[in-house]
């Protein structure tokens, strides 16, 4: 058996036991919520200073009325139908000699559908209120590229989540698995040349396992807290690995960490943490490579968050991340320092218009092995109720990969992907709703003194239509 046989048997074996420590650790949290139930129940349910909860945004359609067949428990049941065309699947616009096969502008429509189940059993197992969310979701799209049938793929996603609290202790436990039914063959794009947001976009198409624990405690005290947590994030590729120049050898990588946030509530609804983090990012090495980027980090974070204003939520995070890698790493500096932030704010403008911001920059492995990069998220998008059926969505975002911290020719790469989107919503009843969707991706190069910059350009449009059955 190979290296790359192992790891992969390997990652199959984690997310075995993995998924009987979901188990086993809900049933934990569960027993000890009743257990603390019988002991406190003389302590009212919400007493105590809670983590902040965000709220999720709520649909424009007319309420649901209560189904006789429908049990408390069961919080959703759904079926959601769309068809979409994509006039350049692959995010290629490539200036090729004549003769040589190309990825551009493959064009495909494509029907997605999925169906959703969701089960909240806290108030069922827990009337005490104590435990006020054990949840269980399925929610899979089944995807056909009517014109490319290699890009077709399941995916099967599977949400777990426990809140509660007892006196003035809280947790959360919550994770996201996803299972990747699809081709194990990744895109190969000639000449190498492509965008980096191409190959990214591809890679969830390709067959794998993703999962995404994370586990936060916190102890509150008068205008004190003190909030421990740890998580995880794993990307198991099982995609064919080869040498072949312009072929996309998708790697398994991972980034794992723990720490504690202190914090001090200085108004009603805001708060200021500092925190610290101690993490490791792994990334699969390949056995025709000589270079590979695992690494071990440290982040001193300062954190503002809450409700300032009535009709602003936010939520900011930054500091320094002092990062170590490996003698092998192809970066110039080992000992790194480099930055981590990431910010949320939803303003509430009138009670019809809702704008939101959401930024994120972090230091991460390169889906394609080897070398590491940057990545950088801005975005900015605005929902409008127009009448209680009828809803208007809008958003822009700037995605930005950067591999310049490297010392390879080819981490001389600096891509960027412009983001446009637009949709709207209409409700003909509480349980049928319809929505025309629109987005643009519009990738260009960033990166000076380069050969051929232009075969970093593309430009792609979607066009949608869903229809969604509520029961």
């Amino acid at each position: 058996m190979n290296t790359m046989t192992t790891i992969r048997a390997t990652a199959r074996n984690y997310h075995a036991w993995l998924a009987l420590w979901n188990v086993a650790a809900l049933c934990g949290f569960l027993s000890a919520t009743r257990a603390a139930a019988a002991v406190d129940a003389s302590v009212p349910s919400g007493t105590g200073s809670a983590p902040a909860q965000s709220a999720a945004s709520g649909s424009d359609s007319p309420a649901t009325p209560a189904s006789p067949w429908k049990p408390a428990w069961l919080t959703d049941a759904s079926l959601t139908i769309k068809e979409t065309y994509a006039d350049n699947v692959f995010m290629s616009d490539v200036n090729l000699p004549a003769g040589v096969a190309s990825l551009n502008d493959k064009s495909s429509f494509i029907t997605t559908v999925s169906p959703k189940l969701g089960f909240n059993f806290a108030r069922a197992l827990d009337a005490s209120g104590n435990l006020e969310l054990l949840s269980f979701a399925y929610t899979p799209d089944f995807v056909m590229y009517h014109s490319l049938p290699s890009e077709n793929y399941d995916a099967h996603r599977v949400s777990l989540a426990a809140e509660g609290k007892t006196g003035d202790f809280s947790y959360s436990l919550e994770n996201a698995f996803t299972y990747v039914d699809a081709s194990r063959v990744a895109p190969t794009y000639p000449q190498n040349q492509f965008n980096a947001w191409a190959t990214i976009s591809a890679y969830p198409r390709r067959e794998q396992l993703q999962d995404r624990p994370k586990l936060t405690l916190q102890y509150d005290w008068d205008q004190w807290f003190i909030r421990p947590g740890a998580s995880l994030a794993y990307y198991g590729m099982m995609t064919k690995i080869q040498d072949v120049e312009g072929y996309q050898n998708y790697c398994t990588r991972y980034d794992v960490n723990g720490g504690v946030d202190f914090g001090y509530k200085f108004l009603p609804d805001m708060a200021a943490t500092l925190g610290y983090r101690y993490g490791s990012q792994g990334q699969e090495k390949y056995s025709f490579e000589a270079y590979n980027s695992p690494s071990d980090y440290q982040r001193v974070l300062l954190g503002v968050g809450g409700k300032p204003f009535p009709w602003l939520n936010m939520q900011l995070l930054g500091g320094p991340d002092f990062r170590s890698y490996g003698p092998i790493a192809p970066v110039n500096d080992l000992h790194l320092v480099t930055y981590y932030g990431e910010a949320a704010l939803a303003a509430t403008v009138t009670p019809e218009d809702t704008l939101t911001f959401k930024y994120k920059q972090f230091q991460f492995v390169s889906c394609l092995g080897v070398k590491p990069y940057f990545d950088s998220s801005y975005g900015l998008s605005y929902s409008r109720k127009i009448t209680d059926r009828l809803s208007l969505d809008a958003g822009a975002r700037l995605l930005e990969a950067d591999y310049t911290m490297g010392n390879l020719t080819s981490c001389a790469r600096d891509d960027l992907d412009y983001v446009l989107s637009a949709g709207l919503h209409y409700a003909f009843s509480a349980k049928v709703a319809a929505e025309l969707g629109y987005a643009a991706n519009l990738g260009r190069n960033a990166q000076e003194n380069i050969l051929n910059p232009g075969n970093r350009d593309f430009n792609s449009q979607e066009f949608s239509l869903g229809v969604q059955f509520k029961f």
